[in-house]
């Protein structure tokens, strides 16, 4: 599941059109450079440093950065992180000068946060700053609608960089692709569009099932799977919204209705969401 963060303390979206937009991977960082990438560094911080260098807080100044797999920064930039978002300040490496800025952060990161902080991996007070606005996206999985148009995006994309043109999709292809449970997410479905674009040389594209994991494919199972065989003839919708009554409204937590269903919290909110079902008249039943 990938988490996004949006900090909506600083000036709002309007007015940061135009301005720049700044995009980090912190994962693709190595731990010693991180703090200079994102705060930049003086002349003779360090051997190399031959001149002043502006790091990525300063260059996204006015506008936004994201800094993507936040979870991965080592503690002493996550110190350095914690004084950006509450002063709006820092300094560079290897200076002395407190350098001020007004950016718009967000963060994402496939971890789990909270975990993280159990285990001592990842600062309490950071992550309280950094989930204000917090924002869930369900892994691809659970996402079976989003799949075909996902893989026209991707096939129109790499079948161009290729100077390929594909008349249309083969069905088989896609019903694999939807039925299969995509460990790698995304990023997966990705690497096995561009891979069969390379690969195929018709005027339909289409996926080898070999190319995909090998670990079985197999279809989600609907939430109705999880309630006893009698109630297996009521529609979802009906399934749902006796659970949430049951709970009260409440998805998630012991008593929630996610876990009388026996499905995950997300799992069930991304069902509500696409039944368009109205979780809170069930509160006060």
């Amino acid at each position: 599941m990938r988490h996004l963060n949006v900090d909506l303390r600083a000036r709002g979206l309007y007015q940061r059109l135009g301005h720049a937009f700044v995009s980090v991977n912190c994962a693709a960082l190595a731990p010693g450079l991180i703090s200079s990438e994102l705060f930049g560094h003086e002349k003779g911080a360090f051997t190399g440093a031959t001149q002043r260098r502006l790091g990525r807080f300063e260059q996204a100044n006015g506008g936004t950065i994201f800094l993507d797999e936040v979870g991965e920064l080592p503690p002493d930039t996550q110190v350095a992180l914690l004084r950006v978002l509450q002063e709006r300040e820092f300094e560079r490496v290897g200076g002395a000068q407190t350098v001020r800025v007004d950016v718009r952060v967000i963060t994402a990161t496939n971890r789990d946060l909270a975990t993280a902080v159990a285990n001592g991996s990842f600062r309490q007070d950071l992550f309280y700053r950094l989930n204000v606005f917090p924002i869930e996206v369900p892994p691809l999985r659970d996402r079976a609608d989003d799949i075909e148009m996902l893989v026209e995006y991707f096939v129109r994309r790499y079948a161009s960089r290729a100077g390929k043109h594909f008349k249309s999709i083969e069905k088989k292809t896609l019903d694999l692709l939807q039925s299969y449970d995509w460990p790698g997410n995304i990023r997966e479905l990705q690497n096995v569009i561009e891979r069969s674009v390379i690969l195929s040389s018709g005027e339909v594209f289409a996926v080898d099932e070999s190319w995909l994991s090998k670990q079985p494919a197999r279809r989600r199972p609907r939430v109705a799977s999880a309630v006893p065989s009698h109630s297996e003839t009521r529609s979802e919708r009906e399934i749902i919204e006796a659970a949430l009554a049951a709970s009260r409204g409440r998805i998630s937590g012991q008593s929630g209705a996610a876990a009388k269903l026996g499905v995950p919290p997300s799992t069930l909110a991304h069902r509500i969401q696409a039944l368009r079902i109205n979780k809170t008249q069930f509160k006060f039943r």
